[in-house]
């Protein structure tokens, strides 16, 4: 793209979430204060409203999409692919054996095994079996995920560039090792917009795995909007009395003096706006009002106990426990039937360098009837076809066992040479494993798939060319997939 079309891009990027509907008032104030300051506030505007909605910078997309909303179920810490889905009967007979040189091939390993003196192989002591009419490999710690194989799209072949938590999580979320870049939901705002004026297009949700509770921490920049407008940064939803900090009025504050104290507070930003031009400032009274309106909009969302018992029991006995996984995917479904467009649950806990067999039985008993319930729930809704779901952490683990390897218990250690992850839904093909990698489970051998490709892929099927959401800043045109990435076709129906 010129210099000038994106210019134009972010000219319209100011105009599509500064002007509302005719009916709605404040947008064209927003507005008119950036292009005639002095007509800020000609109008009365009580009740302001949605000065974020609209359709982006893209307005709808660069072609006709395949999903409108994406549920991204980010597992952190590394799931072990070994365990769950590429199954390896050699490492069964080598069991102990040395890693061989040829294989390992000088790769880099992290600090934490570096200076082991072998590289014991270790299989998985789970048994694995096909299922579905694709015969796709599970082991027996998923027996839910496994029910829905010909509702899923494996990658067995993902590869990362980093080998450690933080930048590795930072890369899968932002497209760049190093913090400071949009999250792929500030992206999706920025590009498509929100179609919901009451909730943000974005949310997030937390949830902590019961195989290891005090796992990798968790940063808010890994949601965060980057250089990026901060009305497209995510909303953080939290179990308690308080779903989104800071929106319940004060006591003594009625909704009705806090709509007359926003009104003034708009005025006096207005007017500094006048002064100093800075856009930031009428996104400071976007989320001011989207705060107001989520007063309503969050507790309806938020409430399940109008669910019927047996979704309850679908999603499983923790669904009814606010900020467990299971109730997250829950809520996960209810806010995209409410029309967000990204939600991001994170599940912490799968850094297994220890203690793996005890450890990963309970980080997949947290998610497995949760993460097949959604995609069971989304289908019989109408929803799944249009909503594309993702399941997957920041890298993989070693066939190897770091430390001691016993009759009875081994730990991984990262590896980002070779993982899996599983999507479905939203336009994608069913049943299909992609990629393979090699019998000791270390190096890819077929259709390898980047962290790029990845990304390119899925925002391809929010019809959007990940080559053509661009964000000029400081001289440079940055994109989530950088300067590489390709979409991935055989993935697509």
């Amino acid at each position: 793209m010129t210099d000038k079309e994106i210019l134009n891009y972010q000219y319209n990027q100011n105009r599509r979430h500064f002007l509302s509907k005719a009916s709605m008032g404040l947008g064209a104030v927003a507005l008119s204060s950036l292009l005639d300051p002095a007509k800020a506030f000609a109008n009365k505007i009580n009740g302001l409203a949605n000065i974020n909605s609209g359709n982006g910078i893209l307005n709808g997309g660069h072609f006709m999409p395949k999903a409108k909303r994406v549920i991204y179920l980010f597992q952190s810490g590394g799931p072990s692919q070994l365990e769950l889905f590429d199954y390896k009967p050699l490492l069964d007979k080598r069991r102990g054996q040395d890693l061989p040189e040829s294989i390992r091939a000088g790769q880099r390993l992290t600090t934490m095994t570096s200076e082991q003196k072998s590289f014991p192989l270790t299989n998985s002591q789970f048994k694995f079996s096909q299922h579905g009419q694709s015969g796709m490999w599970f082991s027996d710690l998923l027996p839910y995920t496994s029910k829905i194989a010909d509702e899923i799209c494996m990658v067995k072949s993902m590869h990362t560039e980093a080998i450690n938590h933080d930048p590795a999580i930072t890369f899968f979320q932002t497209g760049h090792q190093q913090a400071g870049r949009p999250s792929i939901g500030s992206w999706l705002s920025y590009g498509l917009g929100s179609d919901n004026n009451n909730l943000p297009s974005f949310c997030v949700l937390l949830s902590k795995g019961t195989g290891r509770p005090q796992g990798q921490p968790l940063y808010s920049r890994l949601w965060g909007n980057g250089f990026l407008n901060s009305l497209h940064q995510g909303v953080q939803f939290r179990s308690g009395k308080d779903p989104v900090l800071f929106l319940n009025n004060p006591d003594g504050v009625s909704r009705s003096k806090r709509r007359e104290v926003l009104d003034q507070l708009a005025k006096m930003n207005m007017m500094h706006m006048k002064d100093v031009g800075d856009p930031e400032i009428v996104s400071r009274i976007a989320q001011y009002e989207m705060a107001y309106r989520m007063q309503t909009s969050v507790p309806e969302v938020m409430d399940v106990s109008k669910e019927p018992e047996w979704v309850h029991k679908m999603y499983g006995p923790n669904a009814s426990k606010p900020g467990t996984f299971a109730a997250n995917c829950l809520l996960a479904r209810r806010l995209i039937e409410q029309d967000v467009k990204f939600v991001q649950l994170y599940h912490m806990g799968w850094d297994q360098h220890e203690n793996l067999p005890n450890q990963i039985q309970r980080q997949a008993q947290d998610v497995d009837q949760a993460s097949a319930a959604l995609i069971m729930d989304l289908k019989q809704r109408g929803l799944l076809e249009d909503t594309l779901v993702v399941w997957g952490g920041e890298f993989g683990r070693t066939n190897y066992s770091q430390g001691m390897l016993t009759e009875t218990n081994y730990g991984r250690d990262h590896h980002p040479r070779c993982f899996s992850m599983w999507m479905a839904g939203g336009g994608l093909k069913k049943g299909i494993t992609y990629g393979e990698t090699d019998e000791f489970g270390y190096n890819i051998i077929k259709d390898p798939v980047h962290v790029h490709d990845f990304q390119a892929t899925m925002l391809h099927l929010l019809g959007v060319d990940h080559e053509r959401l661009i964000f000029k800043h400081q001289g440079r045109r940055y994109r989530l997939t950088d300067v590489s990435g390709k979409v991935i076709k055989d993935l697509i129906a």
